[in-house]
């Protein structure tokens, strides 16, 4: 499949102060969480553009006509405010267009649009992803939580497919391997739910206008998403099938 996809997120930069005594230094790290799914895509024939949150502010499209240079979108761990706060905006106060409402239009108009979760997806840590009411989640096969959502589950967790019918989900595992936390969502009308962590929606999807759209509420990556469940051969699979879908190659 010859399909075209920009994610959108999955980075970040951390800075440490060690003390010892009565020294101390600091250091940094840049770290991006999006390694296992790109390889994964790239190894089935799948294009991944990759736009980190630090770039994200300043490179995101501005435009429908060059958003539509791809198939579909995934947003990944990065907040509403990088995607309405571009250095134009922040730094010199001018107006520009509002890019969730292009994101939503991009749909609309047969986009395919992907949200993963994470600490800044859905609503996120201290309710700071911002998505809750937002033109996006108008996009969403999901409602979300208008507070912090996320589901730790630190002893582990195994998805179940409840719909086993779906493009996405025919011949899988009915169990899969165990994950480590999600997003808290309420699945809309006339959406459908294929796969849960126990009572909650991990894997959602609809139509909207001639787009479709999916809600994945876990990780990509470590943490959520450990590396046994990276490691699982349907994993590749099941987001190789997640992008056909959206892209109406199914």
């Amino acid at each position: 499949m010859n399909a075209k996809v920009l994610l959108v997120g999955e980075s970040w930069v951390s800075n440490s102060t060690h003390i010892k005594g009565f020294d101390f230094f600091s250091s940094s790290l840049y770290a991006t969480g999006g390694d296992f799914l790109i390889s994964a895509l790239q190894e089935r024939g799948i294009q991944v553009s990759h736009l980190p949150s630090h770039q994200a502010a300043k490179d995101f499209p501005f435009e429908l006509g060059q958003l539509q240079l791809f198939d579909a979108v995934i947003l990944s761990d990065i907040g509403a405010n990088t995607l309405l706060l571009p250095p134009e905006t922040f730094l010199e106060g001018k107006r520009v267009p509002n890019r969730l409402e292009l994101v939503k239009e991009y749909v609309l108009q047969g986009g395919g649009l992907a949200m993963a979760g994470g600490y800044l997806s859905f609503q996120g840590i201290y309710g700071a992803a911002r998505y809750h009411r937002s033109p996006i989640e108008e996009v969403l096969p999901v409602s979300l939580l208008p507070t912090d959502d996320r589901v730790e589950k630190p002893e582990g967790i195994n998805p179940t497919v409840v719909n086993e019918s779906h493009f996405i989900t025919a011949g899988t595992e009915k169990v899969w391997p165990y994950l480590l936390g999600f997003n808290e969502v309420k699945v809309k009308e006339g959406s459908e739910l294929l796969v849960t962590v126990k009572d909650n929606p991990l894997l959602v999807v609809a139509a909207f206008g001639k787009g479709r759209s999916v809600a994945w509420t876990s990780d990509i990556g470590p943490h959520w998403c450990p590396k046994e469940f990276v490691d699982w051969a349907g994993y590749g699979e099941v987001w190789s099938r997640i992008i056909r879908w959206l892209c109406r190659a199914d």
